[in-house]
């Protein structure tokens, strides 16, 4: 009997949905803080001293690789299926997964290095 090929199709579901829910979760939470509250001084903004000994710890770095790179997954996922369901072009599914996926693995290396190099 022929072995049969397995999908990795559950894979990016997994990594579609784990960035979503951390993307939903995380970003606004970082966005109001960094984007609103402190410049408009509501808050005390943290030295560059402590946000410095914050993102030197290895947890958050594990936290902030892992919410750039699940959110660019999520991304390739969302838009592998807007080209194939808006724009109809099934024709390039190996060409659309490589850019996508492709894109997405490279930028989670850049941000593993970014982030290692704190």
């Amino acid at each position: 009997m022929a072995a049969k090929k397995r999908s990795i199709e559950p894979l990016l579901w997994v990594l579609f949905s784990a960035g979503g829910v951390l993307a939903a979760l995380l970003i606004p939470v970082l966005l109001l803080l960094f984007g609103v509250v402190f410049p408009l001084g509501w808050l005390t903004p943290p030295t560059h001293e402590h946000l410095l000994a914050v993102i030197g710890h290895p947890i958050t770095r594990v936290v902030l690789f892992l919410l750039c790179m699940l959110s660019l997954f999520h991304f390739a996922h969302r838009f592998r299926y807007t080209l194939y369901d808006g724009l109809q072009i099934k024709h390039l599914n190996e060409l659309i997964n490589t850019v996508c996926y492709g894109g997405a693995i490279a930028g989670s290396v850049v941000a593993g290095y970014l982030l290692w190099q704190i």
